[in-house]
């Protein structure tokens, strides 16, 4: 039987009264559709080593989360809105650095998405929940999934970007839960799509490392979702060795003849 790769998915402190480490089971539901096995990697720095754990993976997934990235680490004078998760960003921030390191594939997610754009210089912007807002990007609080899930919008993707390149078209709809955003990119990232209201919605980095994240959720009924299994079997391929480009038009082709 012939090995699948492993990818490491990190946890997040659900319950800080009695502390567990989790994940929402919806992440987990992708790991078919990227022809790999996973691991759940503990935000527990004072006892995990990010270049030991990375030596034995193929790959992470830098998941969304209840908590923000603290503004601390992206230069905010304010305090910001919580909940935070400090030992979440920790070990977000280690993984990144070591999978630069050891050539690891990294995709992110919503507050994976954002976890990259600060380790990569960028700024983070709060406010894109608010309803006052031409287009908002998250529902009110307090709904069930099901109907935060709902709210969609379009995404144009970069011409002659991976995002492109692999779904074969200029843009796409994707749904949106996020109130947090980038607000100044900075030098070290190039756009992979944006919203109509402009606001990014992929990023990768210049420098050529294998990572690249979304601000939208594929894992979300992702087998129902073709954009969302060829995104995953995009960075299933890249698990395997391939590079952006070349997973990317995998991928193209496999979509025209299918």
């Amino acid at each position: 039987m012939s090995r699948r790769p492993l990818v490491g998915v990190i946890c997040c402190m659900r319950t800080p009264e009695d502390p567990v480490q989790g994940v929402a089971e919806r992440y987990l539901r992708a790991a078919p559709f990227m022809g790999a096995d996973f691991v759940l990697v503990p935000s527990m720095p004072e006892i995990s080593n990010a270049a030991s754990i990375l030596s034995r993976l193929d790959g992470i997934l830098l998941t969304g989360s209840p908590s923000n990235v603290a503004p601390s680490h992206y230069r905010s004078p304010d305090a910001g809105e919580g909940p935070f998760d400090p030992r979440r960003d920790e070990t977000a921030f280690r993984l990144i650095s070591e999978s630069v390191e050891q050539d690891r594939p990294v995709l992110g997610i919503c507050r994976g998405f954002q976890e990259i754009a600060v380790a990569y210089g960028a700024r983070l912007r709060r406010d894109l929940g608010q309803t006052e807002r031409e287009q908002i990007h998250h529902t009110p609080t307090g709904l069930p999934l099901d109907q935060m899930f709902a709210l969609e919008h379009r995404v144009d993707l970069a011409s002659g970007g991976i995002l492109e390149r692999a779904m074969g078209r200029p843009s796409i709809v994707v749904n949106s839960a996020h109130f947090q955003g980038v607000n100044d990119l900075g030098s070290k990232l190039t756009v992979e799509a944006t919203s109509a209201d402009g606001i990014v919605e992929g990023i990768r980095p210049t420098g050529g490392e294998r990572i690249l994240a979304v601000q939208w959720h594929p894992e979300w009924r992702v087998a129902d979702n073709p954009d969302s299994r060829e995104l995953f079997a995009w960075f299933g391929l890249l698990l395997k060795g391939a590079s952006m480009r070349e997973a990317a038009d995998i991928v193209a082709e496999k979509a025209a003849l299918a």
